[in-house]
This record gives structure tokens, sequence and C-alpha cells, in this order.
């Protein structure tokens, strides 16, 4: 099954882009954008998940054709992509910039009211009297970093969908830009946006020969500097443990009570590595979800590591457990251990002079570059292993996934301009 296409273009039509958007700026375009509802959907196993991202993605479609840009497809998945010709005559390797359209289903996306905090001056920012919501540096004390600065926050209700609209406005702007600008030197530009990242598929139908870039860069980072290429190893494990059950009056060596078992499992696993007592380089377990009667009990984990021996020693621990739960219980625990993706930087290594490449454009926007490791994934993870080196940069929002998500607009402003410098960059060393 797929969404209605023909609907969501009946859905778009009102609209219009009579404005002209190749002059609107990063905060413009972001707060229409946080308009559309995207948020995706692990459950309808459909593609894209929702029907809003396709919405969105048609939307984003007729902008980029207002603004002339070539060789625009949308395919019937959801996946965006376009092109700005090379001004030049050199040779450039074509590069490619990408955001995914879905919201994390995590909070709702639908009706967002955002509000701009002007020159925030510290202190608390209250998002919803009504509801005593209320957005805090005692909480969350980055929120410092950012005094003298204009915040995009919401009204307590919804996230906001920085992640990743901040992205998508962040590259179209500086398209636009390049545009306007054009004794900007630059080679082929290819921009895509994609559905279901939030759920991990956003780079499971994306088109790597088609987008025909060299390599790429994802704007799905979070504040301002950030860049990484390394993510963690990933897999799901989904435990089942059956149960016997007997009426509890006469249930005495009859009964096994799968929901006991399942506890007992659970303290199996080390108890300081979870994810609210790691970081860094540190891996963990995350139980994610149980569901459970006496009869039957399921569990479902993440599991995750940066270093590739460790991540699959982890999958052996769980297996293990499940051999060591079955010589109590014989024959009740099975598991399935799905991979998700995988380290990047074993993809990114070889090609190091992309990471060089964005260092100097941060540079050059006054940032100074922090690498880090990503404590999850990305889709540049996955493109990176479909033969599209592609590391993350930031698109400058925090908190997200929730409703203290916000996001500087002068880090929005930054991220456009990093895009613009590393075209330039490119261009300039050929």
């Amino acid at each position: 099954m797929r969404p209605n296409i023909e609907a969501a273009h009946r859905k778009v039509e009102h609209l219009n882009l009579t404005d002209d958007t190749d002059t609107m700026n990063v905060t413009e375009r972001f707060l229409r954008y946080v308009t559309f509802d995207t948020q995706s959907d692990d459950e309808t196993n459909m593609t894209p998940s929702t029907p809003g991202q396709m919405e969105f993605a048609i939307y984003l479609k007729n902008e980029l054709e207002s603004m002339g840009l070539e060789d625009i497809t949308l395919d019937a998945n959801g996946y965006l992509m376009a092109t700005l010709p090379a001004n030049t005559d050199r040779e450039v390797p074509v590069v490619g910039f990408i955001a995914h359209l879905d919201t994390a289903p995590d909070m709702s996306g639908r009706h967002v009211k955002p509000r701009i905090v002007a020159g925030y001056q510290g202190g608390p920012i209250v998002l919803n009297e009504q509801e005593q919501i209320v957005l805090s540096p005692e909480e969350f004390p980055e929120m410092l970093n950012y005094i003298g600065q204009d915040l995009i926050v919401t009204d307590g209700t919804t996230l906001l969908g920085a992640d990743d609209k901040a992205g998508i406005a962040e590259i179209i702007s500086a398209v636009a830009y390049l545009q306007a600008h054009p004794e900007i030197e630059h080679g082929k530009i290819r921009i895509a946006f994609n559905p279901d990242e939030e759920i991990g598929k956003g780079a499971h139908k994306f088109d790597v020969e088609q987008f025909g870039a060299e390599f790429g860069y994802t704007m799905d980072g979070g504040a301002v500097g950030e860049l990484e290429f390394e993510n963690f190893n990933a897999a799901s494990a989904r435990i089942t443990i059956k149960g016997r059950n007997v009426h509890p009056g006469t249930a005495k060596h009859k009964m096994v009570n799968s929901i006991r078992v399942a506890n007992q499992f659970i303290q199996m696993l080390p108890r300081w590595e979870t994810p609210e007592h790691t970081e860094g380089y540190e891996g963990f377990y995350h139980l994610v979800g149980i569901n459970g009667s006496v009869e039957e009990t399921t569990l479902s984990y993440i599991i995750r590591d940066h270093d590739r021996a460790r991540f699959e020693s982890r999958k052996r621990e769980i297996e293990h457990l499940v051999r060591k739960t079955n010589e109590e219980y014989p024959g009740c625990c099975t598991v399935e251990i799905t991979d998700q993706y995988y380290n990047m930087r074993e993809k990114i290594e070889p090609v190091m002079h992309i990471i060089s490449l964005a260092e100097q454009a941060m540079r050059e926007a006054g940032i100074e570059p922090r690498v880090q490791p990503i404590r999850g994934g990305t889709d540049g993870a996955q493109l990176s292993f479909k033969g599209l080196p592609c590391p993350n940069i930031f698109a400058g929002g925090e908190n997200f996934h929730g409703r203290y998500e916000y996001v500087p607009i002068q880090s929005m402003e930054k991220a456009r301009e990093v895009v613009v410098n590393i075209c330039r960059l490119l261009a300039a060393s050929k």
C-alpha cells in the first residue's frame, strides 16, 4: 500500500508559492515547513509511512520548481531529488546535501505553534502557561550558550520539527543564496529529501545511483559545530518467553510465569550498560518495550556500540542469556536479532578529505568544528554503506523529539553558510 499521491497533491493546492521563494530567508522557510504534520510511523508498512510526508514532499517539489532547479524527481516512495547545475567549467566533484522529511513518532508534530523568543536573555521560558510547561536552563543548561540569540520554541504541546525541517530549510536557503550570487563558483549540486529517517528506514529506498553524487552530507546534527562521521553499530533484539498458565490455586511446580522469567532475564544484563549510565563511545543494551502475560512475554531491546567487535560481543551475550534461561526453563525462550546499521567510520576513513572540507567550511563561517561520535544513527550511515560517503553536519536544534525542542535562528543561518562554503571551497580546490 502507498499513500494516495493524487490526494496529497490536492491537499497542498491551497498552499501557493506566489511569494518569491528564492528570497525567503531560512527562518521564513522553517516556520512554513513546521506546519506540515510529518511524523513517521513504524507500524504502517508503507513508504512513506505517513501521508503527511508525501504532502510535504509535493510542496517542496513545487518550491524547487519555482526556484528553477533541474532534474527534479519525486518518486512514489516520497524521495525528492533536484539539481543546481554547475556555474563553472572546472571539473568539480558532484556534492550532495540530504535531510529528512519526517519528524519523530515520540511526540505529536501536528498543529505545531512555533514562537520566536527574540534576544534571549537567560532564565526560563514559559512555553505554556496554562499547562505550566517551562523550558529552563536548570534542566537544559545548553540554553545559556544562546544568550542574545533568537530562539524558536514550541508551545509545549508538540515537538518543533527542527529535526529535520531545519536541515531542509538550510539546504534550500543555501541553494537560493548561490542562485542569487552567481559570482560564487560551484560545481553541480544535488539535494535530496527522504522520508522515514526517524524509524530507521530513510535510506532503504534511496537510489544512490540516481542521486549521482560523489559524496554527500546529511544536515541532521544538533548544536552548531557538530561534525560526525562515527555512529553506533545497531541491532534490535526481540526475546519471546513462553510461559505456562495454571490456576494459581493449584500452580505449584506447574506454572511458568513468563513475566517473572522475563524479569529474571532483564536482571542478568549488566545494570550499568544502559543509555542512562553511558556516554561518549560507551555502548549499551536498551530495553525499549515489554508486553506480557503469564502465558507469553516479549522483550524488545536495541543494542548499540561504536566498536564492531564489542557490538558483536553484545549480540552474543544476548544469545548466551537466552540459552542460560532455557537451561532453567527448557524451550521457553527464543530470540530474533536484526542488524540495523553499522558505524560509517570505516567508509569515511578512506575519504577523509570530505571531513577536512567540512571543517574548513565551518572555520570560514566562524565556527570551531566539534568532531564527535553520534550516539545514534543517521541516514548517512546507511548511505555510506550503499556507496555514498555521507558524514553528518549540524542543523542547529536542541532537545529533539520532545516538547522542549528549540532552534536558534543564528544556528540555522550558520548551517546555511556552511553549505555555501562547502560548495565554494570544493570548486576553488579544483
